[in-house]
């Protein structure tokens, strides 16, 4: 049988004047904390589609599972972020991007 793993990329963006090398650092560091914090690159790919999902949803219609879920979610990017950002200084208006594909 034929399976496609899916996965998941991060991008940072918004960062003007970062090296190539350290964007890949940043990027990294992102992943790692992310996959650490929800448990592996397949829970992070669950969960972000989950959450993705949310967006279109009525709040009446969220269960408590998708909730805590989000809040999961929304607790790992954080630390991922602080994670990622560490040791390049101010970036304002840079965000870190996470999207899923596969291959």
């Amino acid at each position: 049988m034929d399976m496609q793993e899916a996965t998941f990329t991060v991008t940072l963006c918004d960062y003007p004047g970062l090296s190539e090398q350290e964007r890949n650092k940043a990027e990294a560091r992102y992943a790692r904390v992310l996959e650490r914090q929800l448990g592996g690159a397949e829970q992070v790919t669950q969960t972000l589609s989950l959450v993705q999902r949310l967006e279109d949803t009525p709040p009446e219609e969220v269960s408590e599972d998708a909730k805590q879920a989000f809040t999961r979610w929304m607790k790992a990017a954080r630390a991922a972020a602080e994670a990622g950002m560490q040791g390049l200084g101010e970036g304002e208006c840079s965000f870190f991007e996470v999207r899923r594909w596969r291959h």
